[in-house]
């Protein structure tokens, strides 16, 4: 059974650009794209944390170290400039190396720069959580049969 497993993010880019006047596609620089994973021509979705759209596009290469982040074609219509998105590649893979496998998960910073350490908070906060102590209630022991406390 093949399953489709995230293969890599950039969480929190900035979008710097937005041009509705081109066949299409998003721009993302060389070295982001080298530290998602991503390749040229590969497919991601696009998902906009202002408005909660997600669409589906292709990776075109930017300069690295450039920090731009431009959706092109009719897609952007659903991304302003500033706008915070997570940009996202999938893979198909068996089972056994599925559960094995961890995707390349880019933390961005501002402009566009790649946050130093991605700590397990950052990935979800109840994940990394230590459980509550519950407290318990001290159990006396019960008094022998014929004495008197």
């Amino acid at each position: 059974m093949m399953l489709t497993l995230l293969k890599g993010k950039l969480h929190g880019a900035t979008v710097t650009g937005a041009d509705i006047n081109y066949e299409g596609s998003i721009g993302i620089p060389r070295d982001l794209m080298d530290k998602a994973g991503f390749l040229p021509h590969e497919q991601v979705d696009v998902l906009n944390f202002r408005n909660g759209a997600r669409l589906t596009t292709y990776v075109l290469e930017y300069p690295a170290g450039s920090g731009e982040i431009v959706i092109n074609g009719p897609a952007a219509h659903l991304v302003s400039k500033g706008d915070k998105v997570i940009v996202v590649a999938y893979a198909q893979m068996e089972t056994k190396k599925a559960k094995k496998y961890e995707p390349k998960v880019v933390i961005m910073g501002l402009k566009n720069t790649v946050k130093p350490h991605r700590t397990p908070e950052m990935i979800d906060p109840k994940r990394t959580a230590k459980p509550k102590a519950v407290a318990t209630k001290a159990k006396t022991k019960p008094a022998a049969k014929g004495k008197k406390n």
